[in-house]
């Protein structure tokens, strides 16, 4: 059994909102039912963890059945980092029916289920890969306020997700972190930790996480295109 993590326990403190950015709204709906959707239509997915904060947790599965998300199982309370409450999501998975576990931030709204699948599976084949996308801008290394090198734009990928691996290999990469370190921000650079190779599976630019208030006016030009003007 595949199972969808959706990490969706941050307070979102860049989009200077009393409201967590996950549950802000595009096109009138909170932004994590959009993120469900694409996972609930991927048939690579088999059940849907959602990771929230504590107080949002309450009558969050009645809301996702009103939104026809018959895939969300369960709903775990996250903890003070991203790595805490993706753990928490995790130790919530069925050890003896898990297949690849697809950690996904709910603030990515418009990954679409064949990124999904095409990610699920290449963890399947290879036992670990991540979404990733071509940067558009040269990238350069600064230090200390200064230029230090351009770094090669056609080795570089932007790192997106869902991150997908085996049950037992994000497990054991789990158990040799400190999951209260705020420096751990996707589970590819634990799972690096091990020398394990990932694959890297290439998705759309459109896959842009909404972090900052700007980000709510380009996701609602991304849905106006996707939804063909209407």
């Amino acid at each position: 059994m595949n199972v969808a993590i959706i990490a969706a326990a941050g307070q979102g403190q860049r989009m200077a909102s009393d409201k967590p950015k996950q549950f802000l709204k595009l096109a009138g709906t909170p932004i994590i039912f959009h993120t469900l959707k694409a996972f609930e239509e991927c048939a690579a997915i088999d059940e849907i963890i959602v990771v929230l904060r504590a107080e949002d947790t309450a009558n969050f599965l009645s809301l996702a059945q009103k939104q026809n998300l018959r895939k969300v199982a369960r709903v775990v309370s996250g903890g003070s980092t991203r790595a805490e409450s993706v753990l928490r999501g995790l130790q919530a998975v069925r050890e003896a029916t898990a297949g690849v576990v697809a950690v996904h931030d709910a603030a990515r709204p418009f990954v679409t289920p064949d990124e999904i699948s095409r990610t699920v599976e290449a963890a399947r084949l290879d036992g670990a890969a991540i979404l990733v996308s071509s940067p558009v801008d040269t990238i350069k290394e600064i230090k200390d306020g200064l230029v230090v090198q351009t770094l090669n734009r056609t080795v570089i990928r932007n790192a997106l997700t869902p991150q997908c691996f085996g049950y037992m290999l994000l497990r054991r990469a789990y158990e040799e972190v400190n999951v209260s370190d705020p420096k751990l921000t996707d589970e590819s650079a634990l799972v690096e930790r091990l020398g394990v190779r990932i694959v890297a599976v290439e998705g759309s630019a459109r896959n842009i996480k909404i972090t900052r208030p700007e980000d709510l006016a380009i996701g609602e030009a991304i849905l106006k295109e996707v939804s063909g003007g209407q």
